[in-house]
């Protein structure tokens, strides 16, 4: 294909273009990323350029350009990229291309006025990522087309959304086209190009196609022949030669270069090429600013005012900038034009960043800061609100001005609104350094904290401890903000710090609604930690402050929702522990303010109802609870570690259910997501221990090593947080199905000694007793069998089918045959009416095994294959084989 304009030496780029838009357009419609590197000027615009044209025929295009000014302005790339394709359609055919995803990307678009809660950043690049797969089915007939230039100067909400979108376009019919200058990208953007690469070459769907080209400098031969097509046939080797030295093959500088030459009427000969340095020096850095300043004082001033200004220039705002008329801009506008500076009317781009960055650094820097400021109040002026005007407030010098600190302020908010939690971080700690008023500082570093909560725990830490040293925050906010401490710090695995946080506050408190939500913390996060010095206090004091209680207001039901779950873990009866849970609830459902999303108490206690449910046989509730933590978790655009958590829940209900293939693919999807949010997460630790113990029911002890050893599960444990359910339980499941008995035995001990003392006696959520005594049969029978009989105790105790049938299951196995016999169908009796499919299916099969029933280990089998059990289905087979027929 012709080129639609001379490219020199640019063959291998083109051919490597040509080939991914022949992939893209081809029957397979093959996506992939293509990225072209090289310094500046060396051509990576004009090469983008010829790509849009060789694509236009055949694709749809779309295109987007980082800028040195704009790096702070969150979504500024992606709303480049997309606006214009969406502003073709219709209002209300727009909102359905989002589909339930238009609450929480529209706003980062500009297409929408935020609502709800603070979006989640990777809710808003998953409704991205829907939206342009949405757009790119719409396509299919020209597939998309996106190209990113000076992807080094492209904003990080913009880049963080590229990096996980480039990893999936094996699955989408788009080719992403990106230019960027190596070093300064690298500088800039390490951790965002180290994910994406993770992310490409992870196991997850097919691998991105991912072209690398470096662009190099033009050969004289090439200059040379640029040179000759500007100046004629006539310019001389000597003087092409010199060209090509003055500018290193650099294809821009040559370009400009030669402009210049050819405005000098300057002859292409030898004699001529001693003066090529002199002007080239002019095309550049301060000779291109000695060039600016003859243009006159008014176009200097208006260059000065659009390079502030920076991208998509519009020629009224630089002129209220500069401080003159339109008329004087417009001749302004004109001569800058002729002189291959700018480009366009309205709105107005440098011809090339290499000016607009000699342009900007070269004003003076009071005057450029002053020039920010002034920027700043003029895009208020005009209606455009303050999370525009921020980029430019972030340049001007502190200096004691409270209405930079308000406007900052409300930019922090309009910023965490279209989730970029980054950008509102930006502008509250530039306002702490105006300075605010001592009595707003307390303030602004309370809202610091909660900019970073959904993104960075470590960081919400800092600030809010700050916050509750500083002076200046009235006893509601001083509630909250530790509430928000305390939960940050347990998100970092601090728990024994979050606990010791909401006791010293609440110590200062007074008796209200606010000390007893500063109690419900305490009490959850003492209760979560693994380890206490004193469980069985503890659960004492939360027994004499929520037994009388009636769940009247949030504070009750938050009371309760924690006795009932310290109640489950414990052994109580589980009758009384769901009737806690009746009283904290509000017709069956969670009240409000205290659901899935709701910030003043957290996402913990709902997930603890429905925890409480699964582990007393009312497996439907949990499973509407959890299927709701889904839906709201998306609807809200939280698809960090609250949709992984969310997963893992629905994971624990299909696990209990018996239901373990669909458990093993809720549980898989929780670890991706939270792979996805950070690595060594609190979710990882109980995805991975359900999907353990899920493997290991499937009878797939060598994927079950697998994973164990992929995620570190094992001890030693997290030091600050319990498990879901008991790790070292799990471990010690795992450990026997290795046939390591001894290394189990002690596992199993360990995990025993440390809950005993808590007085935590459920079986079901830590079944170490029933696993203890099965290790010990042989080399200890008289212990496994005290072991046992003191497990049914316990299990008789709680009172639900699940527990007393698994306790009744494993008594058998030390019992004389007649009695096991009675002790296996009374396990299969309460099992049965239990929702616990998988543990009736064991039951059932060593019934039919302790019998010798044909019948009953067919039933065991057909059990276990909707399970899901394979070699439990294969081992009941066997055994029904064994049997003679005359038996």
């Amino acid at each position: 294909m012709k080129p639609s304009r001379p490219l020199y030496e640019r063959e291998p780029e083109l051919a490597a273009a040509a080939e991914a838009v022949d992939a893209l357009c081809g029957g397979q419609a093959a996506g992939g990323l293509l990225v072209f590197t090289g310094e500046a000027g060396i051509g990576k615009t004009a090469l983008l350029d010829e790509i849009r044209t060789l694509a236009a025929d055949r694709c749809t295009v779309w295109s987007a350009r980082g800028g040195e000014t704009v790096t702070s302005v969150p979504f500024h790339v992606v709303r480049q990229l997309l606006q214009p394709a969406l502003d073709q359609f219709p209002v209300d055919e727009t909102r359905a291309l989002f589909g339930d995803w238009f609450e929480i990307t529209a706003p980062a678009l500009g297409l929408a006025v935020p609502s709800g809660p603070q979006p989640d950043p990777q809710g808003v690049r998953d409704g991205l990522d829907f939206l342009v797969s949405r757009l790119a089915s719409r396509l299919s007939h020209r597939p998309l087309l996106l190209i990113v230039d000076d992807a080094h100067w492209a904003d990080g909400e913009s880049l963080a959304w590229l990096a996980g979108f480039t990893a999936r376009l094996s699955e989408l019919p788009v080719l992403v086209v990106q230019a960027h200058r190596p070093q300064e990208f690298a500088d800039r953007n390490a951790e965002w190009a180290q994910a994406r690469d993770e992310e490409s070459g992870g196991s997850g769907g097919g691998r991105t196609a991912l072209t690398r080209v470096a662009l190099r400098p033009l050969t004289p031969d090439a200059t040379a022949e640029l040179v000759r097509a500007a100046l004629g046939e006539h310019a001389d080797d000597p003087f092409c030669r010199e060209v090509w030295a003055v500018t290193g093959g650099n294809p821009y500088e040559a370009v400009e270069l030669v402009a210049k030459a050819q405005d000098g009427e300057l002859a292409p000969v030898e004699d001529s090429a001693g003066l090529l340095r002199e002007l080239g020096a002019s095309a550049r850095g301060s000779g291109l600013i000695t060039r600016l300043e003859r243009l006159g004082t008014n176009a200097n001033r208006f260059a000065w005012a659009a390079a502030v200004l920076g991208t998509d220039i519009s020629q009224e705002l630089a002129a209220r900038l500069a401080g003159m008329s339109p008329a004087e801009a417009a001749d302004c506008t004109a001569r800058l034009r002729e002189a291959r500076i700018v480009s366009g009317f309205d709105p107005l781009e440098f011809v090339h960043p290499l000016i607009a960055s000699a342009v900007y650094r070269s004003i003076p820097p009071a005057t450029r800061t002053a020039m920010h400021g002034r920027a700043a109040w003029a895009i208020s002026d005009a209606g455009l609100g303050p999370a525009a005007a921020s980029r430019h407030l972030l340049e001007v010098h502190p200096d004691d001005d409270q209405e930079v600190v308000a406007q900052l302020r409300a930019a922090a908010g309009q910023h965490l609104a279209v989730g970029a939690p980054e950008a509102a971080r930006r502008c509250l700690e530039r306002a702490l350094a105006e300075p605010p008023r001592p009595h707003d500082r307390a303030g602004i570093l309370y809202e610091l904290g909660c900019a970073t909560l959904l993104s960075s725990p470590s960081t919400t830490v800092q600030h809010l401890r700050a916050a509750l040293d500083t002076p200046g925050l009235d006893e509601p906010l001083r509630i909250d903000a530790t509430f928000r401490l305390a939960a940050a710090l347990s998100h970092n695995n601090q728990l024994k710090d979050a606990a010791l946080s909401l006791a010293a506050e609440a110590s200062r408190t007074a008796p209200g609604p606010g000390l007893m939500r500063l109690q419900a913390a305490h009490f959850l996060w003492e209760g979560m930690q693994a380890t206490e010095e004193d469980g069985p206090g503890r659960s004492a004091r939360l027994a004499r402050n929520a037994d009388h209680l009636k769940g009247r207001d949030n504070a009750e039901r938050a009371m309760l929702t924690l006795r009932a779950f310290d109640a489950m873990l414990r052994g109580e009866n589980a009758e009384l522990v769901v009737d806690f849970l009746e009283r904290a609830l509000v017709d069956g459902r969670p009240a409000r303010g205290l659901g899935w999303t709701d910030t003043e108490w957290g996402f913990e206690l709902p997930a603890m109802v429905g925890i409480t449910y699964a582990f007393t046989d009312r497996l439907d509730r949990a499973e509407e609870l959890f299927g709701e933590a889904v839906r709201a978790f998306e609807i809200s655009g939280w698809s960090g570690a609250h949709l992984a958590f969310a997963h893992t829940l629905l994971g624990l209900v299909h696990r209990r259910r018996g239901r373990l293939a669909e458990a093993e693919g809720f549980l898989r999807e929780g670890l991706r997501l939270a792979d996805r949010a950070g690595s060594g997460l609190p979710v990882h630790w109980d995805a991975t221990c359900l999907l353990v113990d899920t493997l290991l029911a499937r009878g797939r002890t060598a994927e079950a090593r697998k994973i164990a050893d992929r995620y570190d599960f094992g001890p030693p444990y997290p030091g600050g947080a319990m498990v879901l359910p008991d790790a070292p339980c799990v471990h010690g499941r795992l450990l026997l199905a290795e046939g390591r008995t001894e290394e189990a035995v002690a596992e199993l001990e360990a995990a025993g000694a440390a809950l005993k003392p808590r007085g935590r006696f459920n079986g079901v959520w830590a079944p170490w007793a029933g696993d203890l005594a099965r290790a010990l049969a042989d080399t200890d029978p008289v212990r496994a069998a005290r072991i046992a009989a003191d497990a049914r105790i316990r299990a008789e105790h709680f009172g639900t089918d699940t527990a007393i049938g698994e306790a009744l299951r494993c008594l058998a196995l030390f019992a004389p045959a007649d009695e096991a016999a009675h002790l296996l169908a009374e396990s299969v009796r309460h099992l049965e009416s239990s929702s616990s499919a998988y543990e009736h299916a064991l039951a059932r099969f060593e019934y039919g095994r302790a019998i010798r029933s044909p019948r009953e280990l067919t039933r065991a089998q057909k059990l276990a294959t909707a399970c899901g059990a394979e070699t439990l289905a294969t081992r009941a087979r066997q055994a029904r084989a064994s049997i003679r027929p005359s038996e």
